[in-house]
């Protein structure tokens, strides 16, 4: 373990990204030892974002019905849920539920999330008609894949972040999907990025897939460079493929944002979907390299109360940050 720390401190003081072999050995760290792990990684949390926190929600604008298979999604025709199929929301409930989370959540983005593989050319128009209001927070959007033409298209309207992610490594991938690829998945990434979006885009974790499965798909995220990285931890629902699986342990957890974090240095880390399996430890996630969270409900299963999340940064002694204008306003020391 000394020479695993060692090797650690030397990258966060150069501020490189961590090779392979020790981000797989961050994955093995004794619960004993993760204090020691977590000094270098909030130290290199607090050099590149100080005690900034941000925080972001979403609404579901289109649910169920979806025709991928993806194994571990409620909203998937392919399985047997319980979830609310409906159609995508107008302009106007979308800006009003945007209007909603401006005013009452700290947040410094505001997702747009559809179910299904892409948005028709009419759906398309409604979104970016809803995307005409702007309230100082950011908009976001996860619609599935989009072209080029499509993706500049939201930019033109307001868009400032498309979120899509890469769920897993490629070679697990196709043990979770096979409606559609990780190259397709990967295509999208990079459309975005190209017509100069900010690019949301991480992943689930505990599907099933191996320590190196793990590190190798922390490895894509660096090598493209995305912006922002959304760690989830999978909730297993009844109903769909990955149903019976068991649930993370909370010092798993840990030690995968901790390695997210040491692999790609840079770039915002939210912890999303599966927060709540850490139970006491979630003010943790900071220490382990995590930057920000999703607050509020999720696409379909509840969230924690945001009061006890904002209660839980003041007690941290976060600085909840939303910009508007290029100004810093409100937060918490």
């Amino acid at each position: 373990m000394e020479r695993l720390f060692r090797a650690i401190g030397d990258h966060v003081e150069a501020g490189e990204s961590l090779p392979d072999e020790y981000a797989l050995r961050v994955l093995e760290v004794p619960a004993s030892r993760l204090p020691e792990l977590f000094v270098h990684t909030n130290r290199l949390r607090l050099a590149r974002f100080g005690h900034r926190v941000h925080l972001c929600s979403i609404m579901n604008a289109r649910s169920g019905a979806c025709t991928e298979d993806c194994a571990f999604c409620a909203q998937s025709a392919h399985h047997r849920t319980e979830v609310e199929v409906y159609p995508l929301r107008r302009a106007g409930v979308i800006q009003e539920q945007y209007r909603e989370a401006a005013r009452r959540l700290p947040v410094r983005h505001f997702g747009v999330v559809t179910s299904g593989e892409r948005l028709s050319d009419e759906e398309l128009e409604e979104v970016a008609e809803a995307l005409s209001v702007k309230e100082g927070v950011r908009w976001c959007a996860s619609l599935g894949a989009l072209s080029k033409a499509a993706l500049l298209r939201l930019k033109e309207a307001g868009l400032t972040r498309f979120h899509h992610n890469l769920e897993t490594a490629p070679s697990f991938f196709p043990r979770i999907c096979s409606t559609h690829s990780f190259e397709e998945r990967l295509a999208t990434v990079r459309a975005a990025k190209a017509v100069g979006l900010e690019v949301c885009s991480g992943g689930i974790f505990g599907m099933g897939e191996s320590p190196e499965e793990r590190v190798a798909f922390a490895r894509i995220l660096y090598e493209e460079r995305v912006d922002s990285v959304p760690l989830n931890f999978l909730i297993p629902v009844p109903g769909t493929r990955l149903g019976g699986m068991k649930a993370m342990e909370p010092v798993e957890i840990l030690r995968c944002i901790a390695m997210v974090r040491l692999v790609h240095p840079a770039a915002e880390l939210k912890v999303c979907a599966g927060r709540l399996l850490l139970g006491d430890l979630q003010s943790m996630i900071f220490y382990a390299g995590a930057t920000g969270m999703m607050v509020g409900d999720l696409l379909t299963v509840a969230g924690r109360e945001v009061e006890k999340d904002l209660r839980m940064l003041e007690a941290l002694g976060c600085e909840v940050v939303r910009e508007v204008g290029g100004e810093r306003v409100g937060g918490m020391r």
